[in-house]
């Protein structure tokens, strides 16, 4: 007898399979969720991160750096009284990592620090808060600037970086401002009147009204009124730089000051837009991509910024580059003879500007053409000074390019001191990934 091991007949299985199908259907029944549920799970933090994560490298390259200018503001000290701070080096770590990773919001950061493993790594259990991590990257402007010395020091000591070749080009950045919130100084001086008018109203309301309640709104409001004339009366301070780049005869109507961030300058964009923006500049290696020069000014032309840049990378790393690539935006004949000349010339890369007269050869001497300006001219002719300009393109605008697709699209912050702030951030983000890929290239004899 065909039976199975329960002793039932095959035929007599099948037609209980039948009737359970042909029967009427029942709910369905899966696996719900119950967060309800108390999950004890033991988490070893090293454990999450495989060995070779970018943020691993993010915190050895921050180890590397000499940490003791931010140390040194810390006030808690053994034997004495104070909570302790959260660790410089956490704070470093956390914003380069963000800046690699695109993140360029404090308060996203914040988020990302209990939900994403890297960043719960770096924390090392350490709790931040976003108040705490936006202060920390604008208000170490200083340091960051000798952060982006000591990591390029770092390279030229190991010689993955030379230095012979820069070149330079600038970003414009969105403010944070608006575009309505610009005003002639006529319109200050009227906002500030009406701003001091209001102080004085409600400062009298607060005194003769005695109620609790209608107290705090009133000392609200007054809080309110003091802090329109605050930024009110700082954009009239600036008011006369802005005017000082206007024609004498437009300056009373044309020069404007933004009351958020008195700063801000309304600028020409990429997309041929204008809005408030500053205006940031890059100066990297041409070899290597490496940045060695970061600054940021509220004028929209790069007129004029690259002796600026090149006394700065001298001031920095006590070597001038020889050779500085720059499209024609950057210089002018006085430029050219300035960074031709004194006991450390640079030799100048920029576009020759194409003369009125079409029959006349732009890069021939000109009479009254001092020796410099001669040579630049005839220079910029040659075959070899149009291979070399071409790395103009690949090393600055691809240094911006970067940049961009890692956020630097607006600033979240105020003033120009700040700005600075964060282009040296984006700047150490950038240097931290090109030394691991140098390096690499270096062991691997590439």
């Amino acid at each position: 007898m065909d039976e199975n091991l329960l002793g039932i007949a095959p035929e007599d299985l099948e037609g209980a399979g039948r009737a359970q199908a042909e029967g009427p259907r029942g709910a369905p029944r899966v696996q719900r969720p119950q967060r309800d549920q108390l999950l004890l799970r033991p988490t070893h933090l090293d454990a999450l991160l495989p060995e070779d994560h970018r943020a691993r490298i993010v915190w050895d390259f921050v180890t590397g750096l000499d940490l003791s200018g931010l140390y040194d503001q810390i006030r808690a000290v053994d034997g004495r009284a104070g909570r302790s701070p959260i660790d410089p080096a956490i704070l470093m770590a956390l914003w380069l990592y963000a800046t690699v990773e695109g993140v360029g919001s404090a308060r996203a950061l914040d988020r990302l620090c209990d939900e994403h493993d890297a960043y719960r790594w770096i924390c090392g259990g350490v709790s931040v808060n976003y108040h705490t991590l936006a202060d920390f990257r604008s208000g170490q402007g200083e340091v960051l600037d000798g952060f982006l010395t000591q990591s390029v020091a770092a390279l030229l000591a190991e010689d993955l970086v030379v230095l012979e070749r820069v070149a330079q080009d600038g970003v414009r950045v969105r403010a944070n401002a608006g575009a309505a919130s610009f005003r002639r100084k006529a319109t200050l001086e009227e906002c500030l009147e009406q701003a001091e008018a209001q102080v004085e109203a409600l400062k009298a309301e607060l005194d003769a009204d005695p109620a609790a309640c209608s107290r705090r709104r009133t000392a609200a409001r007054q809080r309110a009124a003091a802090d329109r004339k605050r930024r009110v009366g700082k954009a009239l301070e600036h008011w006369p730089d802005a005017a000082s780049k206007k024609k004498k005869s437009e300056r009373e109507e044309k020069a404007r000051v933004s009351t958020t961030d008195p700063e801000a300058r309304v600028m020409k964009m990429g997309d041929g837009g204008y809005r408030p923006a500053f205006n940031g500049q890059f100066a990297a290696d041409t070899q290597t991509q490496v940045v060695v020069g970061v600054e940021v000014t509220n004028i929209g032309s790069d007129f004029g910024q690259l002796p600026p840049m090149v006394d700065q990378i001298r001031e920095r790393y006590g070597r001038t580059p020889s050779e500085v690539l720059a499209d024609g935006g950057f210089v002018s004949l006085d430029v050219v003879e300035t960074l031709s000349g004194g006991e450390n010339p640079t030799t100048v890369y920029a576009p020759v500007p194409q003369p009125k007269d079409p029959a006349r050869d732009r890069y021939a001497p000109r009479p009254g053409d001092s020796e410099s300006v001669a040579a630049w001219r005839t220079r910029m002719g040659t075959d070899e000074a149009k291979t070399i300009y071409r790395e103009r393109a690949a090393t600055a605008e691809c240094v911006n390019a970067i940049a961009r697709n890692r956020g630097l699209g607006q600033f979240a912050v105020r003033g120009l001191r700040k700005a600075r702030a964060i282009l040296l951030m984006f700047a150490l983000a950038h240097n931290m990934m090109r030394g691991v890929e140098l390096r690499r290239m270096a062991l691997s004899g590439a």
